[in-house]
């Protein structure tokens, strides 16, 4: 007798499994159910939908080669039954049945399995604000809400938004806000950063302006306390503790919560973090019931920590390990070292494994290395700067985490992908001192910027390279407390002499050997060069003469220069 799957969810991971235990086993008979009608859409497209860069909505739910996934695609095209309007109520876990009702008529029905999915997805989280239900205030959950918001700004009715939350949907849709509708946009975020559990707030500071250069108006450390207007008009404006700030919609985007209930009420067992969890093989703490998606927690790979990680790439490959196990197979996930990546205008960003803040949390000691390099070799034209912020533990080296920021976007994500792949094998910072990536000018240095970095990791462990950050650097600038030695050329130095006077001493490198008497000894020097090499082997040369009070600015000129623009010469 063929075995009865049903999946709860159909949007990512729910119609992999399916789809995949079908080839597997096509006798199974298998029936997803779904509460919505538009399903196994692309969720993370949407801001990229709003903001007018893909421009039919079916593109987020559609196959490559144009067919629409709906009830009849995966009837008639994958033998799959699927129920939508219909939602899950319950379980009874030992007669092997669900309970679900039909929204459309409201009737129940009780279904019964021999393996259970739960696909249930996340569900956003509704902030306690007085006013957040009021007409043109919404969430970014699913089709229907970016259709709303579209047609909104396509009729006129939206010349001013605010944004709140500065995670990665937030700043995926203030980009898509303002970059093709040109509506006024405000970003607010209680951090002190944008993405904070994501990046460093020395590359979110880079990512900051850049936003701010392209039109977005960021308000950080700030907490909205009341959303304005009333039921007749809709939103007029935001209040925060600090300002108010008029617009015509308010997009609440604070994060996502693993939807858990059923399963919670199911008896089933359930992290710190609210999500369901399982076992390496995806099954529940039921052998007869799997799960996956942004619904479970899984284990961080670097930190050991069991988290939720609601990214679409995890969903899919769990939903092919689903269905190859629901067919008897034995695939495992792992884990996950969250790897991710946005594009922020013309800025590409990406990280992976863990920040400072959070190896500091999960017990590491941790230090890291800041570069700048060309992300192609620099006789190729047209190369541009990548950063990259490595980070390890100082007494095992074990290699921490990454994150990149660069205005090429595919080289930053690759560079990320290659050192992510690395963290499932317990890499230290040799690892990604002699990672073998591929070389042509066109596409990478042939010592590529990873290399650069993991080297530059190395020497800061070692004591041979001793940082200062830029953020740093800025502080003891303004209260008077170093000076800084430029071993640029003159033409580069002159405008920051014109400005900070004796505060910034200019020796070309290739005169430091004739001119180093002429530094100061008895005062603190931070080292500048473009992008940090040059005033490295500088640090090393002054220390060989005693010269011992040095810091070599972390980046370079490049990180200054996007991190505090302000302090650069007009």
């Amino acid at each position: 007798m063929s075995r009865k799957v049903l999946v709860v969810g159909a949007v990512a991971l729910g119609p992999k499994a399916a789809c995949r235990l079908k080839r597997l086993d096509p006798s199974a008979e298998i029936t997803i159910i779904d509460k919505d009608y538009l399903i196994s859409y692309g969720g993370c497209g949407i801001p990229y939908y709003v903001g007018g860069d893909v421009t039919d909505i079916e593109g987020l739910y559609s196959t490559a080669s144009h067919h629409v996934r709906d009830r009849e695609f995966f009837e008639k095209c994958k033998d799959v039954k699927l129920l939508c309007r219909t939602e899950l109520i319950s379980i009874d876990r030992k007669a092997k049945i669900a309970l679900v009702r039909h929204l459309d008529n409201d009737e129940t029905e009780e279904m019964a399995y021999d393996r259970l999915v739960l696909a249930t997805g996340s569900t956003p989280v509704q902030p306690p604000i007085p006013g957040v239900d009021l007409p043109g205030v919404t969430v970014m959950a699913n089709l229907h809400n970016a259709i709303q918001v579209k047609d909104m700004i396509s009729k006129g009715k939206v010349s001013r938004a605010v944004v709140i939350g500065g995670g990665a949907i937030g700043v995926e849709l203030a980009e898509s806000l303002t970059d093709l509708w040109d509506v006024e946009t405000t970003l607010i975020e209680m951090m002190d950063q944008l993405l904070p559990p994501a990046f460093g707030k020395d590359m979110s500071r880079l990512i900051e302006n850049h936003m701010t250069e392209k039109g977005v108006n960021i308000l950080l450390e700030e907490g909205v306390t009341r959303i304005l207007g009333d039921e007749k008009t809709g939103v007029t404006g935001v209040k925060t503790n600090k300002s108010e700030i008029p617009c015509d919609l308010v997009i609440v985007a604070v994060g996502v919560r693993p939807s858990s209930q059923i399963a919670r009420e199911a008896g089933l067992a359930i992290g710190m973090y609210g999500g369901i969890l399982v076992d390496k093989r995806l099954r529940t703490t039921d052998p007869n019931i799997y799960a996956g998606g942004d619904c479970i927690e899984m284990t961080h790979l670097v930190s050991g920590q069991r988290l939720p990680m609601p990214l679409g790439s995890l969903a899919n490959r769990q939903g092919r390990i689903i269905g190859t196990n629901l067919n008897g197979g034995w695939e495992e996930f792992k884990g996950t070292v969250g790897t991710f990546c946005l594009k922020v205008f013309d800025m590409g960003i990406a990280r992976a494994g863990l920040t400072v803040k959070q190896a500091e949390d999960a017990g590491f000691d941790p230090v890291y290395a800041v570069v700048a390099q060309s992300e192609h070799a620099h006789f190729y034209p047209d190369h541009a700067l990548i950063f990259i912020k490595l980070i390890a533990d100082r007494n095992t080296r074990k290699l921490l985490g990454i994150e990149a920021v660069g205005s090429k976007g595919d080289a930053v994500k690759a560079r990320v992908d290659a050192v992510a792949a690395l963290f499932q094998y317990n890499a230290d910072v040799s690892g990604v001192s002699n990672l073998e990536v591929s070389y042509a000018p066109p596409y990478a240095s042939a010592m590529d910027v990873v290399n650069a970095a993991g080297n530059t990791l190395e020497n800061i462990i070692l004591g041979r390279n001793i940082p200062i950050d830029v953020a740093d650097l800025v502080k003891k600038l303004e209260k008077n407390e170093v000076r800084v030695l430029d071993v640029r050329g003159k033409i580069e130095s002159r405008p920051f002499i014109e400005k900070y006077g004796d505060r910034w001493i200019n020796i070309p490198q290739e005169e430091l050997p004739d001119r180093f008497g002429e530094l100061p000894v008895d005062q603190p020097l931070c080292l500048l060069c473009d992008t940090g090499l040059r005033s490295f082997e500088t640090q090393i040369f002054l220390g060989s003469r005693g010269i011992t009070r040095t810091r070599n600015i972390q980046g370079g000129y490049g990180m200054l220069m996007l991190s505090y623009p302000e302090i650069i010469p007009a």
